[in-house]
Protein backbone atom coordinates (compact mmCIF):
# COMPACT_ATOMS: atom_id res chain seq x y z
CA UNK A 1 0.00 0.00 0.00
CA UNK A 2 2.76 2.01 0.44
CA UNK A 3 4.46 4.26 -2.24
CA UNK A 4 1.83 6.60 -3.55
CA UNK A 5 2.38 10.48 -3.65
CA UNK A 6 -0.48 12.61 -2.75
CA UNK A 7 -1.37 16.09 -2.94
CA UNK A 8 -3.31 17.63 -0.05
CA UNK A 9 -4.93 21.48 -1.13
CA UNK A 10 -6.29 23.00 2.03
CA UNK A 11 -6.16 26.62 3.45
CA UNK A 12 -6.69 29.21 6.16
CA UNK A 13 -9.69 27.62 8.40
CA UNK A 14 -9.26 24.60 7.22
CA UNK A 15 -11.00 21.64 9.83
CA UNK A 16 -8.31 21.05 11.74
CA UNK A 17 -8.96 17.12 12.32
CA UNK A 18 -9.51 16.74 8.23
CA UNK A 19 -6.74 18.29 7.66
CA UNK A 20 -4.27 16.14 10.17
CA UNK A 21 -5.83 13.49 11.05
CA UNK A 22 -5.36 11.99 7.00
CA UNK A 23 -1.46 13.94 6.70
CA UNK A 24 -0.16 12.12 9.52
CA UNK A 25 -1.77 8.85 8.33
CA UNK A 26 -1.06 8.86 4.92
CA UNK A 27 2.57 9.61 6.01
CA UNK A 28 2.45 6.33 8.57
CA UNK A 29 1.28 3.98 6.22
CA UNK A 30 4.26 4.93 3.93
CA UNK A 31 2.81 7.67 1.07
CA UNK A 32 4.26 10.88 0.67
CA UNK A 33 1.76 13.69 1.33
CA UNK A 34 2.41 17.22 0.21
CA UNK A 35 0.18 19.94 1.66
CA UNK A 36 -0.31 23.00 -0.14
CA UNK A 37 -2.61 26.55 -0.02
CA UNK A 38 -2.74 29.03 -3.14
CA UNK A 39 -0.42 32.26 -1.73
CA UNK A 40 1.41 29.99 0.47
CA UNK A 41 4.77 28.19 0.42
CA UNK A 42 6.49 25.17 2.18
CA UNK A 43 7.27 26.07 5.61
CA UNK A 44 4.60 28.80 5.85
CA UNK A 45 1.34 27.48 8.14
CA UNK A 46 -2.65 27.67 7.55
CA UNK A 47 -4.62 28.15 10.75
CA UNK A 48 -6.99 25.76 11.25
CA UNK A 49 -10.22 25.71 13.10
CA UNK A 50 -12.10 22.48 15.18
CA UNK A 51 -15.53 22.38 14.66
CA UNK A 52 -17.23 20.66 16.80
CA UNK A 53 -21.42 18.76 16.97
CA UNK A 54 -22.60 20.23 20.42
CA UNK A 55 -26.37 19.85 20.02
CA UNK A 56 -26.79 23.66 18.29
CA UNK A 57 -28.39 23.55 14.57
CA UNK A 58 -24.82 23.51 13.14
CA UNK A 59 -21.46 23.00 14.10
CA UNK A 60 -19.54 25.25 16.72
CA UNK A 61 -16.21 26.44 16.15
CA UNK A 62 -12.85 26.99 17.73
CA UNK A 63 -9.26 28.02 16.60
CA UNK A 64 -7.32 25.08 15.86
CA UNK A 65 -3.74 24.52 15.71
CA UNK A 66 -1.68 25.94 13.07
CA UNK A 67 -0.59 23.40 10.11
CA UNK A 68 2.62 23.47 8.43
CA UNK A 69 2.67 23.58 4.43
CA UNK A 70 5.32 21.08 3.16
CA UNK A 71 5.05 22.21 -0.33
CA UNK A 72 4.47 25.14 -2.15
CA UNK A 73 1.37 25.61 -4.42
CA UNK A 74 2.95 27.67 -7.32
CA UNK A 75 5.26 24.25 -7.75
CA UNK A 76 3.11 21.61 -8.07
CA UNK A 77 2.31 19.81 -10.44
CA UNK A 78 -1.21 17.76 -10.76
CA UNK A 79 0.33 15.40 -13.22
CA UNK A 80 3.26 14.38 -10.52
CA UNK A 81 0.50 13.07 -7.98
CA UNK A 82 -1.14 9.86 -7.66
CA UNK A 83 -4.32 11.12 -5.33
CA UNK A 84 -5.32 14.01 -4.05
CA UNK A 85 -7.06 15.08 -0.45
CA UNK A 86 -9.67 18.05 -0.16
CA UNK A 87 -10.06 18.87 3.58
CA UNK A 88 -13.34 20.53 5.08
CA UNK A 89 -13.97 23.31 7.31
CA UNK A 90 -13.98 26.77 5.72
CA UNK A 91 -11.51 27.13 3.39
CA UNK A 92 -13.17 24.95 0.14
CA UNK A 93 -14.98 28.38 0.69
CA UNK A 94 -12.46 31.00 -0.93
CA UNK A 95 -10.44 27.75 -2.41
CA UNK A 96 -12.92 26.69 -4.76
CA UNK A 97 -12.42 30.41 -6.27
CA UNK A 98 -9.31 29.68 -7.36
CA UNK A 99 -9.25 28.80 -10.87
CA UNK A 100 -5.90 26.67 -10.46
CA UNK A 101 -7.46 24.68 -7.69
CA UNK A 102 -10.11 23.61 -9.78
CA UNK A 103 -7.74 22.79 -13.00
CA UNK A 104 -6.06 20.07 -10.66
CA UNK A 105 -9.08 18.91 -9.33
CA UNK A 106 -10.11 18.66 -12.74
CA UNK A 107 -7.03 17.05 -13.34
CA UNK A 108 -7.51 14.01 -10.50
CA UNK A 109 -10.87 13.06 -12.07
CA UNK A 110 -9.97 13.33 -15.72
CA UNK A 111 -7.38 11.02 -15.19
CA UNK A 112 -9.61 8.38 -13.27
CA UNK A 113 -6.91 9.13 -10.15
CA UNK A 114 -7.75 8.43 -6.39
CA UNK A 115 -9.68 11.77 -4.59
CA UNK A 116 -10.80 11.89 -0.95
CA UNK A 117 -13.06 15.05 0.10
CA UNK A 118 -14.29 15.33 3.68
CA UNK A 119 -16.83 17.87 5.10
CA UNK A 120 -17.19 21.31 2.98
CA UNK A 121 -14.46 19.78 0.61
CA UNK A 122 -17.44 18.64 -1.54
CA UNK A 123 -17.61 22.72 -2.09
CA UNK A 124 -14.10 22.77 -4.34
CA UNK A 125 -15.56 19.72 -6.24
CA UNK A 126 -19.19 21.07 -7.00
CA UNK A 127 -17.26 24.27 -8.69
CA UNK A 128 -14.55 22.07 -10.52
CA UNK A 129 -17.74 20.38 -12.24
CA UNK A 130 -16.62 17.06 -11.68
CA UNK A 131 -19.71 15.54 -9.71
CA UNK A 132 -22.44 15.45 -12.18
CA UNK A 133 -23.77 11.46 -12.09
CA UNK A 134 -21.22 10.63 -9.33
CA UNK A 135 -22.48 10.12 -5.42
CA UNK A 136 -21.07 12.13 -2.70
CA UNK A 137 -21.42 12.59 0.85
CA UNK A 138 -20.60 15.91 2.34
CA UNK A 139 -21.64 18.54 5.31
CA UNK A 140 -25.61 18.59 5.14
CA UNK A 141 -25.15 22.47 4.85
CA UNK A 142 -23.52 21.46 1.43
CA UNK A 143 -26.32 19.46 -0.43
CA UNK A 144 -27.31 21.78 -2.14
CA UNK A 145 -24.19 22.43 -4.14
CA UNK A 146 -23.99 18.58 -4.96
CA UNK A 147 -27.83 18.96 -5.89
CA UNK A 148 -26.47 22.07 -8.06
CA UNK A 149 -23.39 20.13 -9.44
CA UNK A 150 -25.64 17.34 -10.96
CA UNK A 151 -24.62 15.60 -7.89
CA UNK A 152 -26.18 12.70 -6.05
CA UNK A 153 -26.01 13.45 -2.25
CA UNK A 154 -25.54 10.42 -0.59
CA UNK A 155 -27.25 11.47 2.88
CA UNK A 156 -25.61 8.91 5.14
CA UNK A 157 -24.21 8.61 8.84
CA UNK A 158 -22.08 11.29 10.20
CA UNK A 159 -19.42 8.23 11.01
CA UNK A 160 -19.94 6.87 7.30
CA UNK A 161 -17.86 7.21 4.22
CA UNK A 162 -19.02 6.35 0.31
CA UNK A 163 -17.19 5.55 -2.11
CA UNK A 164 -18.05 6.09 -6.00
CA UNK A 165 -15.17 4.62 -8.22
CA UNK A 166 -12.35 7.09 -7.80
CA UNK A 167 -13.90 9.56 -5.27
CA UNK A 168 -14.22 8.75 -1.52
CA UNK A 169 -15.95 11.08 0.58
CA UNK A 170 -17.85 11.65 4.08
CA UNK A 171 -19.17 14.02 5.65
CA UNK A 172 -16.85 15.19 8.57
CA UNK A 173 -13.96 14.01 10.82
CA UNK A 174 -16.02 11.40 13.04
CA UNK A 175 -16.15 9.28 9.24
CA UNK A 176 -12.05 9.31 9.52
CA UNK A 177 -11.77 5.35 10.10
CA UNK A 178 -14.41 4.36 7.32
CA UNK A 179 -13.12 7.87 5.18
CA UNK A 180 -9.64 6.82 5.16
CA UNK A 181 -10.32 2.90 4.79
CA UNK A 182 -12.11 3.42 1.37
CA UNK A 183 -9.61 6.00 -0.07
CA UNK A 184 -7.12 3.60 1.13
CA UNK A 185 -8.50 0.58 -0.93
CA UNK A 186 -9.19 3.18 -3.74
CA UNK A 187 -5.67 3.96 -3.89
CA UNK A 188 -4.21 0.28 -3.99
CA UNK A 189 -6.76 -0.70 -6.82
Amino acid sequence: MSGKKILMITGDFTEDYETMVPFQTLKAVGHTVHAVCPGKKAGDTVATSIHDFEGDQTYSEKRGHNFALNATFDDIKAKDYDALVIPGGRAPEYLRLNPDVLAAVRHFFDAGKPVAAICHGAQVLAAAGVLKGRKCSAYPACQPEVDLAGGIYADIAIDAAVTDGNLVTAPAWPAHPAWLSQFMTVLTA
